[in-house]
């Protein structure tokens, strides 16, 4: 009898596991985002995740937000199932992201902005091309961007130009905050970026070019990168993240020249 007990338990064991696996998890950086969350667009991307067939998770990865965006998302996270908080300190969108990334559970992890620029739905155009055997599947914008004031989207064919005379002349918009990965490989790639090497403290809004170095890393190990054009109009009307349009412009030029450079010294051999 004891024997039987020990077996009806491996099986139940067994069964919990099975269930629990999940296919997609959806990690989602918050930085000073008050305003965008209290316009709704976790309630968006909850709506559309409800109505899908396969397993999912909603990784909030909070970068030390200084306003209410904290209290907001676990209030959500609390009131909705699949949706949890982590609270990181302030050490800018790379280190956010890969503080989700670590905690991911499912096959399959996307990474995307909360102000949901790239509504959720567009995942839908991306996840077929895992089933094709690519490992990294992108969001692209192409060169324009709907909605943005004319010297950003000035700004962002410029640095597509420059960034594809040093780096990934194929890929077209490397900077689209909207990406797949199987999820061995975002968690095998993202502690070898420079920015999480040398992490330190982050002071106030700090995006950077990581996904340039990380795209940039995919392809040195040999993993398949499929770019897909997604829907994308700006509609970030969050105030609290004080960001500099030089400044931001600036240190991500630097990081992808610093990208060029290591890449000589022989870095991602």
């Amino acid at each position: 009898m004891r024997g039987n007990y020990k077996f009806y338990v491996i099986i139940i064991l067994k069964m919990n596991k099975k269930e629990a696996a999940i296919f997609l998890s959806v990690v989602i950086p918050c930085y000073n985002e008050e305003a965008n969350l209290k316009r709704g667009v976790l309630g968006e991307v909850n709506d559309y995740l409800q109505k899908q067939k396969y397993s999912w998770e909603v990784i909030i990865s909070d970068d030390g937000s200084t306003d209410k965006s904290k209290d907001l998302a676990e209030k959500f996270a609390k009131s909705n199932q699949g949706f949890r908080l982590l609270k990181n300190q302030h050490g800018g969108k790379p280190y956010a992201v890969w503080q989700g990334i670590k905690k991911a559970r499912g096959q399959i992890v996307l990474f995307t902005d909360m102000d949901q620029s790239t509504p959720i739905r567009e995942i839908e155009k991306l996840l077929p091309y895992f089933k094709k055997n690519y490992e990294v599947v992108i969001g692209s914008r192409g060169w324009k961007r709907t909605g943005a004031p004319f010297y950003r989207q000035l700004a962002a064919f410029i640095f597509l130009q420059v960034r594809r005379l040093l780096l990934l002349p194929e890929i077209i918009d490397t900077q689209c905050g909207f990406k797949a990965f199987k999820t061995k490989v975002a968690q095998e790639l993202f502690p070898k970026l420079s920015v999480l090497e040398n992490w330190q403290e982050a002071s106030g809004w700090r995006v950077t070019a990581f996904d340039v170095e990380l795209l940039f890393l995919a392809k040195k190990k040999g993993y398949r990168i499929k770019e897909v054009p997604v829907l994308w109009r700006d509609k970030d009307v969050a105030l609290g993240k004080n960001k500099s349009f030089v400044k931001e412009s600036r240190q991500m030029l630097e990081q992808i020249i610093n990208v060029r450079r290591q890449e000589r010294r022989g870095k991602y051999e």
